[in-house]
């Protein structure tokens, strides 16, 4: 089975030959991949004008998702036999998840323990966050593309900031730190809006990430020239403060650091287009109906919930998530002639 509708999901015809059996989770290429993302649900209380229509898209089946056993289960496999070290909950929304803290304890109880961050468009964080840091969350992401109400009401068609403003200082307050906002800049205001999330998130101790636009969106509507990318980031974050690149080694971090005026603050950019850092990429990547994706922009898919529902036993299920990550593609094939977007959109895959 291929992909077909969107939302659906694919099974890879045939396993590749030659993955390893045992030991780190690598591709042909020699990336071992140690960092899973999670979706939990592919639900979202937002409609952002770059990830899904007004009126929101037709959500996954109840029975199609992951159970929490099945979950705990893919999680313990993840760390135990696959050498993850560090899991990250997404969605849709992941506060929309009933278990969203079962997740987290689920897999804070393995050993080793992996790091445990969520990401998040920060509406009822306010009311979750001690919860989350109770059931081992380590840190969070919350997505906030300006701090200007008019144009996050725009953007997100919600009148909802003063909501995700209060769940970032309960994230702080809770001790989920370093407390992070990720970006996506609007074609119209965003250069505006960059400098004042900047000044927001010095003001306030947060790490602002700013990331370039992709070809996730539900509508296919994506076009390059319409986005803003890392250089016009930079050149005008210049004009406000002075950027010197972070000394500390990038590693696998998809961000590129400056620190802001001589200070501790930094800024990071994701140029997930412009300049793609696919050559040092540690992720695999599960989504809340159980298919792995070795590629936030794969086109095929693995489907390890139908594989523990038929009964395959653990052996069978690390086999073909090996498998599924050993043919991982170089690279995510955005600046090549042929490239086409996956069939699901954001929502449906998790950040």
């Amino acid at each position: 089975m291929t992909g077909t509708a969107l939302g659906m999901p694919s099974v890879r015809r045939a396993a590749p030959v030659g993955a390893p059996s045992d030991g780190p989770l690598l591709d042909t290429f020699g990336r071992a991949a140690t960092d899973l993302r999670v979706s939990l649900t592919d639900r979202c209380n937002l409609r952002c004008t770059y990830c899904m229509p007004a009126e929101g898209l037709e959500w996954l089946p109840g029975d199609d998702l992951l159970s929490a056993d099945e979950l705990s289960r893919l999680l313990t496999i993840a760390v135990t036999r696959l050498g993850i070290t560090n899991v990250r909950f997404t969605g849709g929304e992941p506060l929309l998840s009933r278990n969203l803290e079962g997740a987290i304890a689920a897999a804070t109880s393995l050993r080793p323990r992996p790091q445990t961050a969520v990401t998040t468009n920060g509406i009822g964080l306010v009311r979750r966050a001690a919860a989350l840091k109770a059931a081992g969350l380590d840190r969070v992401n919350v997505s906030l593309d300006t701090v200007n109400p008019e144009h996050f009401a725009r953007i997100t068609r919600r009148d909802r900031l003063r909501d995700v403003i209060a769940g970032l200082a309960a994230a702080a307050e809770a001790g989920l730190s370093p407390v992070k906002v990720n970006a996506v800049l609007d074609p119209v205001t965003g250069l505006d809006d960059a400098v004042a999330l900047l000044r927001f998130c010095l003001d306030h101790g947060y790490q602002l990430r700013i990331i370039e636009q992709m070809p996730l969106d539900a509508g296919h509507q994506w076009q390059r020239d319409k986005t803003i990318d890392a250089d016009l980031i930079l050149n005008t974050l210049r004009r406000e403060f002075d950027l010197v690149p972070d000394p500390a080694p990038r590693g696998s971090a998809p961000a590129q650091l400056w620190r802001v005026d001589g200070g501790v603050g930094t800024v990071g950019v994701i140029a997930s287009v412009s300049d793609a850092f696919c050559g040092a990429c540690d992720r695999t990547r599960l989504t809340a109906d159980g298919q792995v994706r070795s590629c936030l922009f794969s086109r095929e898919e693995t489907d390890l919930r139908l594989l523990m529902r038929r009964g395959a036993d653990d052996d069978a299920v690390e086999a073909a998530w090996r498998a599924a990550m050993w043919a991982k593609p170089a690279g995510h094939g955005i600046n090549e002639p042929g490239f086409l977007q996956p069939d699901r959109p954001m929502s449906a895959i998790g950040g």
